[in-house]
Protein backbone atom coordinates (compact mmCIF):
# COMPACT_ATOMS: atom_id res chain seq x y z
CA UNK A 1 0.00 0.00 0.00
CA UNK A 2 2.35 2.55 0.99
CA UNK A 3 4.40 1.55 -2.56
CA UNK A 4 1.01 2.56 -4.22
CA UNK A 5 0.70 5.27 -2.26
CA UNK A 6 4.04 6.76 -3.00
CA UNK A 7 3.66 6.30 -6.84
CA UNK A 8 0.25 8.84 -6.53
CA UNK A 9 1.76 10.93 -4.33
CA UNK A 10 4.93 11.38 -7.24
CA UNK A 11 2.50 11.93 -10.42
CA UNK A 12 0.58 14.07 -8.21
CA UNK A 13 3.74 15.80 -7.49
CA UNK A 14 4.93 16.23 -11.35
CA UNK A 15 1.68 17.43 -12.40
CA UNK A 16 1.92 19.89 -9.78
CA UNK A 17 5.82 20.72 -10.04
CA UNK A 18 5.15 20.89 -14.07
CA UNK A 19 2.40 23.37 -13.87
CA UNK A 20 3.82 25.64 -11.30
CA UNK A 21 7.71 25.72 -13.22
CA UNK A 22 5.79 26.77 -16.01
CA UNK A 23 3.85 29.59 -14.32
CA UNK A 24 6.57 30.67 -13.14
CA UNK A 25 8.76 30.65 -16.54
CA UNK A 26 5.84 32.11 -18.41
CA UNK A 27 5.79 35.04 -15.99
CA UNK A 28 9.31 35.54 -15.81
CA UNK A 29 9.27 35.83 -19.47
CA UNK A 30 6.57 37.81 -19.72
CA UNK A 31 8.54 40.38 -17.45
CA UNK A 32 11.93 40.38 -19.43
CA UNK A 33 10.23 40.95 -22.66
CA UNK A 34 10.35 44.97 -22.66
CA UNK A 35 13.98 44.52 -21.10
CA UNK A 36 14.82 42.23 -24.42
CA UNK A 37 13.40 44.78 -26.78
CA UNK A 38 14.81 47.95 -25.49
CA UNK A 39 18.76 46.02 -25.80
CA UNK A 40 17.89 44.48 -28.95
CA UNK A 41 16.99 48.23 -30.74
CA UNK A 42 19.71 49.44 -28.96
CA UNK A 43 22.06 47.05 -30.55
CA UNK A 44 20.37 47.72 -33.95
CA UNK A 45 20.53 50.55 -33.53
CA UNK A 46 24.34 51.03 -33.03
CA UNK A 47 25.03 48.45 -35.42
CA UNK A 48 23.44 50.89 -37.95
CA UNK A 49 25.11 54.04 -36.74
CA UNK A 50 28.29 52.35 -37.30
CA UNK A 51 27.84 50.56 -40.72
CA UNK A 52 26.36 53.70 -42.40
CA UNK A 53 29.07 55.81 -40.32
CA UNK A 54 31.47 53.68 -41.83
CA UNK A 55 30.43 54.21 -45.16
CA UNK A 56 30.15 57.50 -45.11
CA UNK A 57 33.97 57.65 -44.14
CA UNK A 58 34.92 55.22 -46.91
CA UNK A 59 32.89 56.96 -49.36
CA UNK A 60 34.13 60.68 -48.96
CA UNK A 61 35.08 61.74 -52.22
CA UNK A 62 33.95 58.51 -54.60
CA UNK A 63 30.97 58.53 -56.31
CA UNK A 64 27.67 56.44 -55.59
CA UNK A 65 27.51 52.87 -56.96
Amino acid sequence: MVHRVMQRVDVSLDIRLRGAIAAVVEEQTRSIVPRLREEIEAVVRQAVYEAVADELAAGVGTPPA
